[in-house]
């Protein structure tokens, strides 16, 4: 979904090859007049990121993530968020980013067929820290991450998840977190088409990540990877390292090497008015992507009040056939639909706390009713519009059948949620931390004109009290 801004300052780009105006645009964005609407979105996917983050810290991905950076002993430039461990930036990024795609609570771009925020927002905070940057350059810096990492998705190409041969998921997060990087320390055009040759150069990336039955070497797929190579990018660049022409649209470069459907005009078109932020998405729920809509319907068809086991004959759920396999019959419960449905329609909503809990999965009465629940792979349901839809049909004891088929999701831009319901999202993430330390982190992220130090020091401060809870 291609949104524009009514009104937004037209960015007048360079003459010249696609690069030199995707350059000019990174070396401008933080001098450019943002709309206060792509500000506020971007404070939103800065506090679902840092939520993110600090859920992400204890789970397998996270608690890595942060070993292996502390090990390297690399550094005293940036933080690993929630501690007073600090490292080089790109150790910083690396840790902070395996933590935030440690869960299935971070954010999404359907069309960039990317998570974005779990490697922009690692990279910019990591490099505005350590150039004191203020927080509206950090939230111009994030948008512009995801302006430059989705274009360099949507430029390859792709028909559908089926023909994707490389992972884009790892492709357009590296471009925005090189982007995001590049803007904070300054870059000129010049030193900006070279960051997007050592870019090009260190894209990579196998969509066999969905066998991962850990989600730790996931994490660095979409996050981790991305947010350390982009920095280091930038840092080259920033040092003077000089690159051939033309990486993304010359011969034997990025778009011939990786594209199926070569789209180059799509790497720069509307930059400065197409503010893809706003297409991004926020999950609702924290639980799998294509779970979100399954979700949403159970909780029209119930408005969200529990239900008796008892009542419920039988449950069919037809989701997408090209993502159903993701998330049928999994181990983790936040990616498991049939364990998810049997929680909802129990206890009447999905909480952060309910999603994750793994002793949950071997319940009897949540056993006995993911029983009755059936997915069906849907062609129909693959190729409709909006994205990720689904249907969901339960048939009740006393002869009743409900329905309910989930055309928009929420917390999509065709049904995005406002900050306040970002901010609950938060809370319930946040749940054990006391209320005040985490109202802090909300309020510096979306009612603040923040130093970096103090969104730090919140971090560090929700993650003490988190442990003071045990």
């Amino acid at each position: 979904m291609a949104i524009a801004v009514k009104g937004a300052v037209s960015v007048t780009l360079e003459n010249g090859p696609i690069e030199t105006q995707v350059a000019a645009y990174i070396a401008s964005s933080l001098q450019q007049d943002v709309p206060d609407v792509v500000l506020e979105r971007a404070r939103c996917h800065l506090l679902d990121t840092l939520t993110a983050i600090l859920s992400g810290r204890f789970l397998p991905a996270g608690e890595f993530g942060y070993a292996f950076a502390a090990a390297a002993n690399s550094g005293n430039e940036a933080t690993f968020l929630g501690s007073t461990w600090r490292g080089s930036l790109e150790y910083a990024a690396f840790a902070n980013a395996m933590a935030a795609h440690a869960d299935e609570t971070d954010d999404s771009h359907i069309r960039g067929r990317l998570h974005p925020g779990c490697a922009m927002v690692p990279a910019a905070i990591a490099v505005a820290e350590r150039e004191n940057a203020g927080s509206e350059a950090l939230l111009k810096a994030i948008a512009l991450g995801y302006d430059i990492g989705a274009r360099a998705n949507i430029a390859l190409g792709y028909s559908s998840p089926r023909t994707t041969i490389f992972s884009t998921h790892s492709i357009g997060a590296l471009f925005g977190a090189s982007a995001a990087a590049a803007a904070l320390m300054g870059l000129t055009t010049k030193q900006a088409e070279a960051l997007l040759s050592f870019t090009v150069q260190q894209t990579s990336g196998l969509s066999y990540w969905n066998r991962d039955p850990d989600h730790v070497e996931k994490s660095f797929d979409f996050g981790a990877k991305a947010a350390r190579n982009g920095v280091f990018a930038a840092l080259l660049a920033k040092a003077g390292m000089t690159a051939p022409d033309r990486p993304l649209t010359g011969e034997r470069a990025y778009l011939a090497a990786y594209a199926e459907n070569p789209k180059p005009d799509e790497l720069c078109a509307g930059l400065g008015d197409r503010f893809e932020i706003l297409a991004a998405s926020i999950k609702k729920w924290s639980v799998g992507s294509p779970i979100q809509s399954v979700l949403d319907a159970v909780e029209v068809l119930f408005g969200g009040e529990p239900v008796d086991p008892a009542t419920i004959d039988s449950i069919e759920v037809r989701l997408p056939s090209n993502r159903i396999h993701v998330v049928d019959d999994r181990h983790m419960p936040a990616i498991c639909t049939q364990h998810l449905v049997a929680i909802a329609l129990i206890d009447g909503r999905v909480t952060f706390a309910s999603s994750h809990d793994e002793a949950r999965m071997q319940a009897n009465d949540v056993l006995a009713l993911r029983q009755k629940v059936r997915l069906v792979p849907d062609d129909g349901l693959t190729d409709a519009r909006p994205e990720r839809q689904s249907i969901v049909t339960i048939q009740m004891s006393n002869g009743d059948v409900k329905r309910h088929h989930t055309r928009v999701v929420r917390g999509t831009p065709d049904d995005p949620m406002p900050a306040s319901e970002v901010a609950g999202k938060a809370e319930d993430i946040l749940g054990p931390i006391q209320a005040d330390r985490g109202q802090g982190l909300i309020d510096l992220c979306l009612n603040s004109d923040f130093e970096i130090a103090d969104l730090v020091d919140a971090c560090r401060i929700n993650i003490e009290a988190r442990r003071s809870y045990g």
